[in-house]
């Protein structure tokens, strides 16, 4: 009954995970090999089809001049998020979801990377739960401190692109802030979001050659290839330069994030106090100081005219 709820549309993807969780707390899972195998697989179809939602000339645009500095920003976000994930001794996959989701967009991010890191339901959930919590904060204290600071409708939309998680919140927030603060929100974060696709590969490698060493063979080791971030970059594509199908490619784009919410449910659904108490709090604390961090820094160089557009 959750799954059909979650999967018609009538609720955002962050109720779906809470649903999900309300029920693992609650419910002996009945499923829980099935659902995980669900989960996996909607997951990378979802992916596949949020592709279609995104025009590549624009962000090609967007990206152009500002790609020295989102990839610097990204590295470095990075960086510190797994020493940060070290320092609180974060073991598994948890770390480097809410590293990635942070400096990438969110839930696409660890949506795309955590099948290729082979996470647990339990990590991704802990994850997305974190991404989702600071977004919503993040709709409602980025336009008073905007307004607060006097920032113009260009810093204002780059600053959101650079400092919230999510696609859907950059736009909810720079909404708020006015219509130009939205087009350059949107067409950075989505040259952004891009950037899923090289740091997927980075994972794909390093995960192989993480896996060599665990067998005690550095050579021959075989990669694994995430196909299905190839098959995102398709869709993109076609989005992009087929564009006579304009209307069924939003239909697909809205399918994808359908899918999306259908299986943080079913994520969801996998946490309970026992995974909580194995997980532990050190995750989501990770990722507030992390998010903490990257809004002020990336703030201060977009207020003093480090960073424009």
């Amino acid at each position: 009954m959750g799954l059909l709820v979650a999967a018609s549309g009538i609720i955002s993807p962050p109720i779906a995970l809470a649903l999900g969780i309300l029920f693992g707390f609650t419910v002996e899972h009945p499923f829980p090999s099935e659902s995980s195998s669900l989960a996996k697989l909607l997951l990378q179809i979802s992916v596949i089809a949020l592709g279609f939602g995104m025009n590549l000339k624009q962000v090609v645009h967007a990206g152009r001049s500002g790609f020295m500095y989102t990839a610097i920003s990204i590295s470095a976000a990075i960086a510190f998020g797994l020493l940060l994930g070290k320092l609180l001794r974060i073991g598994g996959k948890a770390s480097f979801l809410i590293t990635a989701g942070t400096a990438i967009c969110g839930g696409s991010a660890i949506a795309a990377i955590a099948p290729i890191t082979d996470a647990s339901e339990e990590e991704i959930s802990v994850s997305m739960g974190t991404v989702f919590v600071l977004n919503s904060i993040a709709l409602l204290i980025f336009p008073a401190i905007g307004y607060a600071l006097h920032l113009s409708q260009n810093q204002f939309g780059l600053w959101a692109a650079l400092a919230i998680h999510d696609t859907s919140s950059v736009v909810g927030a720079a909404a708020k802030y006015g219509n130009e603060a939205l087009a350059i929100g949107t067409t950075v974060k989505l040259a952004r979001a891009l950037w899923i696709v090289p740091v997927s590969l980075l994972t794909a490698l390093f995960m192989a050659r993480l896996t060599g060493k665990a067998r005690g063979s550095g050579a021959g080791v075989q990669v694994k290839v995430p196909w299905f971030i190839l098959f995102f970059c398709v869709a993109a594509a076609i989005n992009t330069y087929v564009p006579r199908f304009g209307s069924t490619y939003g239909t697909l784009s809205h399918l994808g994030k359908i899918g999306l919410t259908a299986t943080l449910f079913l994520i969801g659904t996998s946490l309970s106090p026992r995974t909580v108490r194995q997980v532990g709090v050190r995750p989501f604390l990770q990722g507030v100081a992390l998010w903490i961090v990257v809004a002020c820094i990336s703030l201060f160089f977009i207020y003093r005219g480090f960073i424009s557009i």
